[in-house]
């Protein structure tokens, strides 16, 4: 039967969309690895390369930056695509992730390290499960944190393993898949965050809010998240909401600071106060990065402007 003009490009719309969205779904699902640019010596720093299991027995592969004379250790988690050095998203293919909100620019976490040294913190930094040198794990896929959540509670098994680092006064700082790691972590193992003074959280957020924002970006009304959502469970064997952060968050007993970019192109403001207005602790804070609508002015936030978070830092960890 002949179609009409009209129908004909309503039927080639919608092919372009099922393509586009099946590659979204696949992008999600994976992740290409970030190489580990840099080390703690490029800021003039004395590391040591280590290696711990995460709880299921992943290896994962870290440093620890020492502080002399210090009893107090902050272990760091990255976002999602990125390594413990950070991202070379001024080279492809990882500058095609954040381009299309003019995050097409390195990030390089070293400088965090060096200032947390310098305001008198040991140091423990790693890679995620699936990301710079740490193993594979879960066919590869990444999850917004449920899987993820085994490395947080390994990086803590870790420390109390080590007897020179046990007694030591311990803060995280978490960013975007790590923190919703962690969150997740809080859930799965309350018993592990026993004797943590802190938590610094970087940006997390709800897949669905972050899926429905490049729907939006691409041109795709953003009422096709159920399909999308649909195709990314065929891959990962979760739902976005069961992926989000608000299904463990009331499980943070941690005093809590969380930062992120209010104009955020890649997600929206209220998806972070959702998750600020759910923490059931009383002793938090939300800082709201102005002036800026790109992601990774976020991650590299802390190295530009310290003094807010290390202020929260020490009045939790003295």
């Amino acid at each position: 039967m002949p179609t009409s003009p009209e129908s004909a490009v309503l039927a080639v719309t919608g092919a372009e969309i099922d393509t586009s969205l099946s590659m979204m779904a696949d992008q999600y699902a994976l992740s290409p690895r970030s190489p580990i640019m840099r080390t703690p010596a490029s800021q003039g720093l004395a590391y040591d390369d280590i290696s711990f299991e995460a709880t299921d027995g992943t290896p994962l592969e870290g440093w620890y930056v020492p502080a002399p004379d210090s009893d107090k250790l902050v272990i760091v988690n990255h976002p999602r695509w990125f390594s413990r050095s950070g991202l070379p998203a001024h080279l492809e293919p990882w500058k095609s992730i954040g381009a299309y909100g003019g995050n097409d620019f390195e990030v390089d976490f070293i400088p965090d390290v060096r200032v947390l040294h310098d305001a008198g913190y040991n140091v423990l930094t790693y890679d995620l499960r699936n990301f710079g040198h740490s193993g594979s794990a879960n066919g590869g896929l990444t999850s917004n944190g449920i899987f993820e959540a085994r490395d947080v509670l390994g990086s803590l098994r870790y420390v109390r393993d080590r007897s020179d680092l046990r007694d030591m006064a311990i803060g995280l700082f978490s960013r975007c898949l790590g923190c919703a790691g962690t969150i997740f972590a809080m859930r799965d193992d309350p018993v592990a965050f026993d004797g943590v003074r802190c938590l610094v959280g970087c940006q997390p957020l709800s897949v669905r809010v972050i899926l429905q924002q490049a729907l939006v970006l691409a041109g795709i009304p953003d009422h096709h998240i159920d399909r999308l959502d649909e195709l990314i469970r065929l891959r990962v064997s979760f739902s976005l909401d069961e992926m989000s952060p608000l299904r463990a968050i009331g499980s943070v007993q941690l005093p809590t600071l969380l930062y992120q970019v209010r104009d955020d192109v890649m997600t929206r403001a209220e998806d972070v106060q959702s998750m600020y207005d759910a923490l059931p602790v009383r002793d938090k804070r939300l800082l709201w990065i102005e002036g800026t609508t790109r992601r990774w002015d976020g991650y590299t936030y802390f190295q530009r402007n310290p003094r807010e978070i290390l202020d929260w830092l020490h009045t939790h960890m003295n």
